[in-house]
């Protein structure tokens, strides 16, 4: 990693180890803790209340991304989730909530003061389905193949080296396995300088991708079925936007019948409970209805 990468790392590490020790501080003062200062396109805001209501107050003032992942991923009874930068917790106690018993959810983060704040923050919520892990998110301390769904909110683009995450998210999943990322990636008109005017490093906007660049760099990863979606502006050509991929089954293979189906009908996973449009401006019907290929299920 070159220097400047390290400085990058090490600025945002205290940014957040930062914003950590102001939400435990805030905890033990009479008036409980103080939500982190971001503005209304960031943070516990992008939350539905009965989720925000069913937290430790903690979790959610240390709540510092761009949208809110659990709500796009759709989690089922018995997946093993992993949060890339899960900070003080809220997306993986979230995600332990829709997982259940029978399931888990990982959170990965790098700062020491983010992972005391976010095993508080489970204990509180008496989530014994829970497991905090630290390193990087370029670097996973997990096997291969063993996470049915990566989720991350406005972390990815704070990486220095996002080709390794896309690397390290695909290596985890399962074959089949999917992502439910929240992120803010910046028009393809934008330039890197562009993006840096518009915001710092570490105020998720001049590490973000474009949405051609993020397409692309999930491909090159061996991803399937890219949907990048914005959900609101966040700055002058920088969106929150949602972003799925599939990393493909073991019988997906060129040629394959399922895959040719999944073409023709303009959808991926075509006919399962995972079916999505490929253009993400239509409904799966009218996919299927142009396509013409007469899978109308």
């Amino acid at each position: 990693m070159s220097e400047q990468s390290t400085d990058l790392r090490e600025t945002v590490r205290q940014r957040y180890a930062a914003a950590a020790v102001q939400v435990t501080e805030g905890g033990t003062a009479c008036c409980g803790p103080q939500p982190v200062e971001v503005d209304e396109n960031f943070g516990s805001t992008l939350y539905a209340a009965d989720e925000r209501d069913a937290l430790p107050a903690e979790a959610v003032a240390a709540s510092l991304g761009c949208g809110n992942p659990t709500a796009v991923a759709e989690l089922r009874e018995g997946e093993r989730v992993l949060d890339l930068g899960s900070g003080g917790g809220i997306d993986v106690l979230l995600s332990a909530r829709r997982v259940g018993p029978t399931g888990k959810a990982y959170g990965l983060d790098m700062t020491d003061e983010m992972l005391a704040l976010a095993l508080a923050n489970a204990e509180r919520a008496g989530a014994t389905n829970v497991e905090f892990l630290k390193g990087t998110i370029e670097a996973v301390p997990l096997p291969a193949g063993t996470i049915d769904v990566v989720i991350s909110n406005c972390v990815i683009n704070l990486s220095v080296d996002k080709p390794a995450v896309f690397a390290e998210i695909f290596r985890v999943l399962k074959p089949g396995g999917r992502i439910g990322i929240s992120d803010v990636v910046a028009d393809d008109a934008l330039t890197s300088e562009q993006r840096a005017e518009r915001g710092d490093y570490v105020g998720c906007i001049a590490g973000a991708l474009s949405f051609a660049e993020y397409r692309a760099g999930l491909e090159a990863a061996g991803f399937t079925g890219v949907e990048i979606t914005p959900t609101h502006p966040v700055a002058d050509g920088m969106h929150s936007a949602i972003v799925r991929a599939v990393k493909p089954s073991l019988d997906d293979e060129p040629g394959d019948s399922a895959a040719a189906t999944d073409a023709c009908c303009g959808v991926t996973s075509c006919c399962t409970a995972d079916e999505r449009a490929a253009d993400p401006s239509t409904t799966v019907a009218e996919a299927k209805t142009a396509s013409g290929c007469g899978c109308q299920n």
